[in-house]
């Protein structure tokens, strides 16, 4: 019995099994090659696998992990949450941090302004792009989110400037919502902070109306209320930094302040607890904001430089440029009013 195959050639041999001739068919021969895509996949898949890094476990199996760079926003991420762990990272005197602003607070804020507002904004040509100045506002909404609103419209529309708040003292003394207030920028509203910043080149902002803006009924709503005794003013004359009205339209729409429920604010320590059509009866539902058409005006500076910092012991120029400032923002409500085709839609 003859057994010998040559089967390296490509071609099939006869060989002699029992006295019997057989041919036989060679496994890389003709019509048993194996496919030119496939042979093409697996060469591809052996030099990926040799070229990966291989991450070991103990008592695992090594597998190929593919080396994948992570995207700027991944890479921004860690380093953020690496700088909050490590603690390498700064806040100026009056507890604001920057970066914690333009990550964690701005964006959602952002998104309200955006989408659920819509906001429009008028004049931004009036925001300096450089040095202090005292932006002035209308304050409403009975939850005061006109202030955030504005300090979004001031950071996106500047480039980048953010604005620096002078809050309530009942702001500060909210377990939380005071450490958020700080470390996004607001301070209290007293003349020696006002003056600090705005000497620093800061765009800072005031709400004169104060509570009795954001609390007033719905049947007062676009009506100014009285602008306390002109402290922004001084702040302003003594930092020569210009003062700029500011006009917000939309948000006196979001809670419509029905009534006052007094007994319960007096045990909250609130300057007052709102009813409106949705809340209390729907309870935190009803705390959702209406989606009014918003628009904000920043009005044409006031120019104070030229009057010199001992302006301010001049009750009467303090009284003159609160009630121009006052004035400027009441006829720029009416004037966006009567424009106002739906409260909705603008």
């Amino acid at each position: 019995m003859t057994r010998h195959f040559d089967l390296d050639d490509g071609e099939s041999e006869v060989g002699t099994v029992g006295g019997a001739e057989a041919q036989v068919i060679p496994l890389h021969g003709p019509g048993r090659e194996k496919p030119e895509a496939e042979r093409d996949l697996r060469e591809q898949d052996a030099a990926r696998a040799e070229a990966a890094p291989v991450v070991a476990f103990p008592g695992g199996v090594e597998r190929p992990v593919p080396d994948e760079p992570l995207s700027d926003a991944a890479r921004s991420a860690l380093g953020f949450l690496r700088d909050r762990l490590t603690g390498d990272y700064t806040v100026d005197e009056f507890g604001f941090d920057a970066e914690l602003t333009e990550a964690v607070f701005l964006p959602p804020l952002r998104a309200l302004y955006k989408k659920w507002f819509r906001v429009d904004t008028y004049g931004v040509e009036n925001l300096p792009a450089v040095g202090g100045a005292l932006l002035v506002s209308n304050h409403s909404g009975t939850i005061p989110l006109d202030s955030l609103m504005t300090a979004v419209a001031v950071h996106d529309e500047t480039g980048g400037r953010h604005l620096r708040g002078l809050g309530a003292d009942l702001v500060f003394q909210v377990p939380l919502v005071g450490s958020f207030a700080r470390k996004s920028g607001q301070t209290l509203a007293c003349h020696a902070d006002a003056e600090r910043l705005l000497r620093k080149g800061e765009l800072v902002g005031v709400w004169p109306e104060g509570f009795k803006g954001v609390g007033k009924p719905f049947a007062s709503r676009y009506k100014l209320q009285r602008f306390g005794r002109g402290g922004f003013v001084s702040a302003a004359l003594k930092a020569g930094v210009p003062i700029i009205p500011v006009s917000v339209i939309g948000a006196e729409e979001i809670y419509p302040k029905l009534g006052d429920i007094k007994v319960l604010a007096r045990m909250l320590g609130l300057p007052y607890f709102p009813v409106t059509p949705f809340f209390p009866m729907l309870g935190l539902l009803g705390a959702v904001p209406l989606p009014t058409k918003w628009s904000i005006e920043f009005g044409e500076p006031i120019a104070t430089d030229a009057y010199g910092p001992d302006a301010v012991e001049d009750p009467m120029l303090v009284f003159q440029l609160t009630d121009q400032v006052r004035e400027s923002i009441q006829q720029t409500l009416y004037q966006r009013l009567s424009q106002r085709k739906s409260v909705f839609r603008g």
